[in-house]
């Protein structure tokens, strides 16, 4: 019995002898995590501060030196706080504007409606054009239609008619005015009746005709 115990110390204190540290694979004994831990945050999380600045992909730049630290496309300048970037003002998009693009500092248009819309129509850049007789319009670059209104001069008679196509009223049978309920032609006396004769008002078309009795010219009684 003895004899048997003897032989089992013997061979617990050769065999770890006979082990090569290089028969070991380190993979097999992972190494604590917490050391882990530490390693990694020495290589990866450097403290640059006063020393330099870093952008959003681990890129690190010197004091003084100006660079775009992300998203954001206004450069920066890195200084010992930290890095001081631009805040430009930017111009205000059109509100018409299809396409922007933010590859720059500022945001910026690359698309406007090259058109505009009137009255449920389109017309072109700089086109001129009529919707109605009266008015005249023109599509501007702004995509907005600017219009002018014609400003037609009174007509000079009582009964002016609209022709097609024609923005002011015209008087088909020249100037005019009203004896009673009757129009006669300006610039001439004429007789309404028997007894009186008429005419027009110089330039006052809208005044009733100046008339004067003569001699009544009727039958007489029999």
């Amino acid at each position: 019995m003895a004899l048997h115990i003897h032989e089992a110390w013997i061979l617990l204190f050769v065999i770890p002898a006979l082990v090569s540290p290089a028969a070991i694979n380190h993979e097999d004994y992972p190494a604590d995590e917490g050391d882990q831990t530490s390693s990694n945050d020495n290589l990866i999380f450097d403290d640059y501060r006063g020393k330099g600045c870093v952008d959003d992909s681990g890129f690190v730049y010197k004091l003084g030196e100006r660079f775009f630290p992300g998203h954001s496309n206004c450069p920066c300048v890195c200084t010992e706080d930290g890095p001081v970037c631009d805040q430009p003002e930017c111009p205000k998009i059109h509100p018409k504007c299809t396409k922007v693009e933010h590859n720059g500092c500022c945001p910026e248009c690359k698309e406007v409606k090259n058109f505009c819309e009137y009255h449920g129509k389109n017309y072109k850049i700089l086109e001129e054009f009529k919707p109605s007789p009266c008015e005249w319009c023109r599509c501007e670059p702004s995509n907005e239609v600017h219009c002018v209104v014609a400003d037609c001069a009174v007509p000079e008679c009582v009964n002016p008619v609209y022709e097609p196509e024609q923005c002011c009223p015209v008087c088909k049978n020249g100037p005019n005015c009203f004896a009673g309920t009757t129009i006669i032609p300006a610039g001439i006396e004429v007789k309404v009746d028997d007894c009186n004769i008429c005419h027009c008002h110089n330039g006052d078309w809208w005044k009733p005709a100046q008339c004067s009795k003569r001699e009544c010219q009727g039958k007489q009684a029999l």
